[in-house]
Formats: structure tokens, C-alpha cells, sequence
């Protein structure tokens, strides 16, 4: 880890002397971890693509703030948790002023899929696809801090600490919103639960 610390720091020295292809290995090395971050965040492949965009498009523009002494990894997925909270609020906003559309049903499993000889039975998969579309549904319930940090604590592991500093909360702030998120997200799906048992 050292190694690519160091590596980020010399390819942004690089960066910052002229050397614009430089930029180019960070995007490499960093962008699949930023993606999966957007991603887990948004729930939509086409927007985590666009926030990593957008972030390393801001990495890039700040890149002189950017202080040596720091993870060039930390910072950059700092700045690609904020672009995606920024376009969460800004999708809220939208759907607010916005009709509420019909939801398109999914196609299901067709015959081939349940032919295999391994394949779960259809009771399992509907129960599964009924599981996951209460996971999408309960994840959509949490306002864009609240999502955020509950992704940054119990999917990808941070520290309360670091997810303050992602998110520029307080401490106080933060356990807050990773609380509120669990507890929406326990009573949103606690009747889905109860039915698989």
C-alpha cells in the first residue's frame, strides 16, 4: 500500500510539473474503487460511470490544493463520495417536481434460466427478486447523507472518522446519520425478512 501511496504522490508531482498524461495512471489505478463506491451509492451503473467522471474531472481542476503529505486514494474517493451526494440531492430535487412515472416490471427469469440443473426454484427467486426490490425501494427511502454514509460504514467498512471527514461532518453528525439509516432501513425491510423465515 506504501508503494501506491508513494506512486500517486510522484505520478501527482508529475501532474502538477506539466505532465498531463501523468494524470492518466491515477485514472487507471483509482477508477474501478471509485466506481464501486458511486455505484453502492446511486444504485445505477449509468450515474456511478458519470460521478467518476465528475470526480476525477475535480481532482484534476484541484489537484494543486491537493496536499503531498496526504493519500492521493483518500482524497479522490473524498471528492467522488461528494459527486455522488451531489447528484443524489440534485435527483431528489428533480423527482420532486417531476410526475411520478409507472414502474416497469421486470422480465423475470425466463424457461431456459430455470431448466439448469442448479438453478434455485421459482418460489426462491421470486422471494429473492422481492428481497432485492425491497433493498432498492428501502435504500431510496434514505436522504443522500444518510445512504452515503451507511454505504461508507457497512458496506465498505470506513471508520466513523473518515466518513466525517468524506462527508464534512462532525462526528456527532455522522453516527447520527449512519443510526437514522439503520433504523429506516430495519423497519423498511423488517416485513421482507419476516417472510423469508
Amino acid at each position: 500500500m506504501t508503494g501506491m501511496v508513494d506512486s500517486d504522490a510522484a505520478q501527482v508531482a508529475q501532474v502538477l510539473g506539466g505532465d498531463r498524461d501523468a494524470f492518466r495512471v491515477l485514472v487507471e489505478r483509482h477508477s474501478r474503487r471509485l466506481f464501486r463506491l458511486a455505484y453502492r451509492m446511486t444504485g445505477n451503473e449509468q450515474d456511478a460511470e458519470e460521478i467518476v467522471q465528475d470526480a476525477f474531472v475535480r481532482a484534476y481542476r484541484k489537484l494543486d490544493r491537493f496536499e503531498s503529505r496526504a493519500n492521493f486514494g483518500t482524497w479522490l474517493y473524498r471528492i467522488c463520495a461528494n459527486c455522488a451526494l451531489d447528484r443524489m440531492r440534485k435527483q431528489r430535487t428533480e423527482d420532486a417536481h417531476r410526475e411520478p412515472a409507472r414502474e416497469e416490471e421486470d422480465a423475470g427469469v425466463g424457461p431456459l434460466e430455470l431448466a439448469a440443473s442448479n438453478a434455485p426454484s421459482p418460489d426462491r427467486l421470486v422471494m429473492s427478486g422481492e428481497l432485492g426490490a425491497g433493498v432498492r425501494a428501502a435504500m431510496e427511502q434514505l436522504s443522500a447523507t444518510e445512504r452515503a454514509a451507511f454505504v461508507l460504514r457497512h458496506v465498505d467498512g470506513h471508520s466513523i472518522e473518515e466518513i466525517a471527514k468524506s462527508l464534512g461532518l462532525n462526528i456527532g453528525a455522522t453516527k447520527n446519520s449512519v443510526f437514522r439509516a439503520v433504523q429506516k432501513l430495519r423497519r423498511q425491510l423488517e416485513p421482507l425478512v419476516s417472510a423469508t423465515r
